[in-house]
């Protein structure tokens, strides 16, 4: 069963929900979301449903909301990768800190994709395996000509806040991003590494996850068939490739 705990992270409460076996050796996963993901599974099934079949293999699992988001604490408006790689730390580190952890695996879908691609590779000595799905790798390229989920902008002159409607974000995020070097970290990571994509993906270019696959020397990618960048299609080849992949 999964119990609600805080993460603190620079005086910011981080909600995170945490399933520990009773064995005393274990493999854990730490499952991040993407943009504006939060743990509600009202939101997005995938990780919450994820999680519960990883913990029904015997796996500890973690996940948690980013900064402003969901049940955490910190202004929406103010989310930029950067400080989501803070919040990210502070919960390596708190696994870091778990008596009894074997193995750590990582796993994001989107932009918690990319985030947990670049934390393999900071953390290239701690992490055995990475689960990346629908990683949103086109942020970057997304930045510089000054696009974002629908909404157009001058990349040389960004507006101090971009208006999606059901939430704001301050021009940081958009002016951070274009700089973010996502693949050269992420190729430090040499262990085994699942990509999966949707065939059908409107939101993410199936080209990023060819990327990972290019650079990463040890990884296996497959596109799902069908799916979306929810991968709300063929759902349970999803399950199936990321629990298989992390258990046998």
């Amino acid at each position: 069963m999964e119990k609600d705990i805080t993460i603190m992270r620079d005086g910011l409460k981080l909600a995170a929900k945490v399933s520990i076996p009773e064995s005393k050796e274990y493999d854990i996963a730490i499952l991040a979301y993407g943009f504006v993901g939060m743990m509600d599974p009202k939101v997005n099934d995938l990780l919450p449903v994820l999680a519960e079949k990883l913990q029904e293999k015997g796996l500890a699992t973690v996940r948690f909301d980013f900064n402003g988001h969901g049940l955490s604490e910190g202004p929406l408006d103010n989310m930029s990768i950067y400080n989501e790689l803070e919040d990210y730390h502070a919960v390596m580190d708190y696994v870091l800190n778990l008596d009894g952890v074997k193995h750590i695996y990582l796993i994001g879908h989107s932009q918690g994709g990319v985030l947990s691609s670049m934390m393999a590779g900071f953390y290239a000595d701690k992490v055995d395996k990475l689960v990346i799905m629908s990683p949103a790798a086109t942020l970057v390229d997304d930045a510089r000509i000054g696009t974002c989920m629908g909404i157009d902008y001058d990349p040389n002159h960004v507006p101090a806040k971009l208006d999606f409607k059901d939430f704001k974000l301050n021009d940081w995020y958009f002016r951070t991003a274009k700089f973010i070097n996502t693949f050269e970290v992420a190729r430090a990571f040499h262990g085994p590494v699942l990509a999966l994509h949707g065939s059908e993906d409107k939101i993410v270019n199936p080209y990023a996850v060819k990327h990972y696959q290019a650079i990463l020397d040890n990884c296996e990618m497959h596109l799902i068939e069908g799916s979306d960048h929810g991968l709300h299609q063929n759902r349970e080849e999803v399950y199936t490739r990321v629990v298989d992949f992390l258990t046998k």
